[in-house]
């Protein structure tokens, strides 16, 4: 099974945020993540920007 990981960039850099990514869903507020041993976290104010998926990354823009 491969799981992917979430880079969130803002003003630029981008960061590892969350390794073994199970779900992810979109809605108007932000972006909602799952991950393989935590629970759901929301990220506000965040747009999907990208999906690389032989890389297994997703890239998230977060508005200052």
């Amino acid at each position: 099974m491969c799981q992917t990981s979430v880079y969130v960039e803002k003003d630029g850099v981008e960061e590892l945020r969350f390794s073994d990514v199970t779900n992810l869903s979109v809605d108007g507020s932000g972006v909602k993540i799952s991950t393989l041993f935590e629970g759901e976290t929301e990220l506000h104010d965040t747009v999907l920007h990208s999906i690389d998926f032989m890389a297994g990354k997703v890239l998230l823009h977060q508005s200052a």
